[in-house]
């Protein structure tokens, strides 16, 4: 199967001045090959929210994949994100894919404070939102999950993919592979080892459905640099992030950095070990500077990105 390649929108507020320049950035990456683009989503810090962004995507672009990486569905009422969801899936004309995760221990718990949401059954909650979702697309009006029930829903827009847009799940822990396997379209971890990545898709894959019920997929953060200093680079950018160094961060996520050949040879032993969408974020401070390292990264892999990381 082919590699499908994503960048990933520096949708925070630290990352840009000009909010509507975002669209420009997304139509630069579909010019350049890019199969996919994504928005992220937190309460923490300044940005432009997720499915916004890609509503305005929706009609400035023409061919990308559109996506989310990754909604926290816990944030918004289930009901109404289910009519957003659906209405950004017939504005792309069914580019729309939607991973979505629980959110991060240490780090959510205000995230879901605020939205008026307990932290406490969040996974349950998170999988009877998607099947909520997917029931009012399919137009049923009533559901009864382990968290959330309705008796009476009200006639929801049907979504323009039938039976919905495709749905991953974001996350590596072994309950999250075991629920990704049985209930999802799609995983997106980001695992800092390649060897744990194939091992976790072995995981999913044991859930019983045929291989391709789950689309493998990786979100990665990458800088192509041939400065000798990079990981200072990626220090800052960590830090700037989360708040940790990144010796801290290169223990928990996939982080690609140095010269080309490098990132190329990294992200083909991804792709060896079953990955098939990338989704890059790219480690640089501004809108320019991402704008450069994404068109560093297609000089990388596109054209030809398929045969370059297949090897």
């Amino acid at each position: 199967m082919d590699t499908r390649l994503g960048i990933l929108l520096p949708t925070d507020r630290a990352r840009w001045d000009d909010a509507r320049l975002l669209v420009d950035f997304a139509v630069r990456a579909e010019r350049l090959g890019y199969d996919s683009v994504w928005a992220n989503d937190t309460l923490l810090g300044p940005r432009i929210e997720p499915l916004a962004m890609l509503a305005a995507l929706s009609s400035a672009t023409e061919r990308v994949t559109l996506g989310t990486a990754a909604l926290l569905p816990a944030f918004r009422r289930p009901v109404t994100a289910a009519q957003t969801l659906a209405s950004i899936d017939h504005l792309s004309a069914g580019r729309l894919i939607v991973a979505v995760g629980a959110g991060f221990p240490g780090r959510s718990e205000i995230e879901y404070a605020v939205s008026g949401v307990p932290w406490e059954r969040r996974f349950g909650r998170l999988d009877d939102t998607v099947a909520l979702w997917r029931a009012m697309w399919s137009g049923e009006r009533s559901f009864q999950g382990k968290v959330l029930r309705f008796d009476d829903l009200p006639e929801s827009t049907p979504s323009y993919q039938p039976g919905g847009p495709p749905i991953w799940l974001a996350g590596g822990s072994p309950s999250a592979l075991e629920r990704a396997g049985r209930l999802y379209d799609g995983w997106l971890p980001y695992p800092p080892d390649p060897a744990d990545y194939r091992a976790g898709l072995a995981a999913v894959r044991s859930a019983g459905r045929t291989e391709d019920a789950v689309t493998p997929a990786l979100f990665v953060t990458v800088l192509i640099s041939d400065d000798a200093q990079v990981e200072g680079q990626l220090d800052s950018y960590c830090r700037s992030t989360y708040g940790l160094p990144y010796e801290t961060v290169r223990t928990i996520q996939a982080i690609v950095a140095g010269p080309a050949e490098r990132v190329a040879t990294t992200l083909a032993q991804y792709v060896e070990a079953g990955a098939e969408h990338l989704v890059c974020r790219i480690a640089a401070p501004s809108l320019d500077a991402q704008l450069d390292q994404m068109e560093r990264i297609a000089e990388t892999l596109h054209p030809g990105a398929t045969s370059r990381l297949s090897r």
